[in-house]
């Protein structure tokens, strides 16, 4: 079983031990072939390193294992000592993590995904256990679906690049809600409080689809912020805080995955 997948299609290993020694076979193979420089060019893949790199994501979805794989990767490099020169070590990780990743999207695309739906459940915050993507797909497809999803989903983009635009300078703002003055803050504040909770809770118990809905009654406070208040207002105090906020709304509105990555 350690052999399986042995090509697209294939069966999984079928026992615990199977699993195991499988996925060690492949990740000893990708670390130590990508830790000489043997990369795939091309059409070239003489060593099967997509084939590896496939059936390592294969196992950890389709198994549902709770790992974090890029940890794994990292920790396999560790293993190979002076084979693999400290200095190299980052250069591999970054590497390999890459082709991995490029492997998953395919994964995904070949699952039915689109692009966006694709980059925007790997974008996610899930973490780096990856058992958990078929759901937050299938609770992307269905958000998608909803009337306020674009409405959002071109919020969520707008806030990403005010808070890359802030940081270094307001970067961990918090929320004090004596420093709410417009109208609009203070409802946002009060519905992502209330929702949030909800939406968090949800979340909790893997219901990735419910989650996503309830954060789609956002969408008014979240356009009546934007229409009525400026975040870049001159007092420091209060645009640090209107950072926090929408710092709390990102957070909140892509624990599943990167809404903005659904913007048209």
């Amino acid at each position: 079983d350690h052999y399986k997948p042995r090509f697209a299609g294939d069966t999984l290993p079928r026992g615990d031990v199977g699993v195991v020694v499988a996925l060690a076979d492949k990740l000893e193979t990708l670390v130590g072939m990508f830790g000489v420089g043997n990369f795939p060019t091309g059409d070239r893949d003489p060593f099967a390193l997509r084939r590896h790199a496939l059936g390592t994501i294969r196992i950890v979805i389709e198994k549902q294992l709770g790992l974090d794989l890029h940890c794994v990767v990292e920790e396999v490099i560790h293993q190979f000592g002076a084979l693999i020169p400290e200095s190299e070590h980052e250069l591999v990780l970054v590497k390999l993590w890459l082709f991995i990743r490029e492997r998953l999207g395919g994964y995904l695309r070949d699952s039915g995904a689109s692009i966006q739906e694709e980059m925007a459940v790997i974008d996610g915050d899930l973490g780096m256990s990856w058992k958990d993507l078929p759901n937050a797909l299938k609770a992307v497809r269905a958000f998608a679906s909803l009337p306020e999803a674009p409405a959002l989903a071109a919020a969520n983009k707008r806030i990403s690049n005010i808070l890359k635009k802030s940081e270094g300078t307001d970067a961990n703002a918090a929320v004090d809600p004596a420093l709410l003055q417009e109208p609009a803050e203070k409802d946002l504040h009060a519905a992502l409080q209330r929702i949030a909770a909800t939406a968090d809770a949800q979340f909790a118990t893997g219901d990735y689809t419910a989650s996503l809905q309830s954060l789609a009654a956002l969408r008014t406070p979240v356009d009546a912020f934007f229409e009525g208040v400026m975040v870049n207002a001159e007092d420091p105090a209060l645009r640090a805080n209107r950072l926090g906020l929408l710092q709390l709304l990102h957070k909140a509105m892509n624990r599943v995955a990167d809404l903005s990555r659904l913007a048209v």
